[in-house]
């Protein structure tokens, strides 16, 4: 049978010399025979188990692993799949750390962003789950919108990009912002009162949605324009915005439009429609239109409901 001396597997195995010798000395190797002159001999089945070990060690397996593979203890399949998920672990936090310091890089805050990056999917859906308990739990809604509302998930990845974590940021901010959870329980409030009167508070109408796209787009040419909110030219623009919304819901466009519409002014919080920006860019949906700077124009040119 051939033997092999530490030379010898030194090049069939790309192992040093020492390294053979220190894991013959460990017992994870040891020698098949010796020769008269005293020098360790391996066989082939030694060189294979050599062999084994510097693989598992490539793949960072410790030594004591390794030596419980050779022994039968427990099997390289159920080696290497503990491995991949504590190397999958090390990926994780490895990409977020990175997504962290990008982020920090264009000037971020770095402790926070580094506290809300390594919350789980659990800690992060609390925030959003606390909120809605918050701001529509004391209050009888809608139970269509409320459930889609609440179905909502925060879905950050596990290789987020410098964008969306710090949309991440940006929603956990505005979701513990006092004045915004009072805006929206404001909201709640007037939902449920609208309901109990008979409004119906579903889905915005075919003809509502077209009024409200009409509104920003007029927005938003007078703002590619130039017009100034307080000038006459964004009073004409009001009048059409407004006579737009008359035709939608069936009132005569007149001061009593007017105040119906302010009566939906805190449903045109603009931080509202920010909420679903933020949520469609961690979650990598399609991207969500943002009118923050339409509806603001509107609202400084006196149009209330944006």
């Amino acid at each position: 049978m051939t033997r092999y001396q530490i030379g010898e597997l030194a090049k069939m195995t790309g192992l040093t010399v020492r390294a053979i010798r220190f894991y013959s000395d460990s017992g994870l190797i040891p020698p098949t025979d010796r020769t008269a002159g005293g020098y360790r001999t391996y066989d082939a089945e030694a060189v294979a188990r050599l062999k084994l070990v510097r693989t598992l060690r490539d793949l960072g397996v410790d030594l004591p692993t390794a030596g419980r593979v050779l022994a039968r203890e427990v099997s390289v399949t159920d080696v290497a799949r503990a491995h991949a998920e504590a190397i999958d672990a090390q990926m994780k936090t490895l990409r977020l750390r990175r997504a962290v310091l990008r982020a920090v890089a264009k000037g971020g805050e770095m402790e926070l962003m580094n506290e809300l990056a390594r919350m789980s999917d659990e800690e992060r859906q609390r925030i959003l789950d606390d909120f809605f308990e918050e701001v529509f739990g004391p209050y009888e809604l809608d139970p269509q919108f409320e459930q889609r509302m609440r179905s909502v998930r925060v879905e950050l990845p596990d290789d987020p990009s410098t964008e969306q974590l710090e949309a991440w940021v940006e929603l956990a901010k505005l979701l513990q912002d006092p004045d915004f959870r009072a805006s929206v329980k404001r909201m709640s409030q007037q939902h449920e009162e609208f309901r109990r009167n008979g409004e119906d508070m579903g889905p915005r109408s075919e003809g509502q949605m077209e009024a409200f796209n009409f509104a920003i787009a007029q927005a938003r040419e007078a703002l590619d324009a130039g017009v100034a909110p307080e000038s006459d030219a964004a009073r004409e623009v009001v009048e059409r915005v407004n006579a737009k919304w008359a035709e939608a819901m069936g009132l005569p466009n007149d001061e009593n439009l007017v105040e119906r519409l302010r009566t939906f002014s805190d449903f045109a919080d603009p931080r509202a429609e920010r909420y679903w920006v933020l949520i469609a860019k961690i979650n990598g949906w399609p991207a969500m239109p943002d009118h923050s700077r339409e509806r603001a124009w509107l609202r400084a040119a006196g149009q209330p409901f944006g």
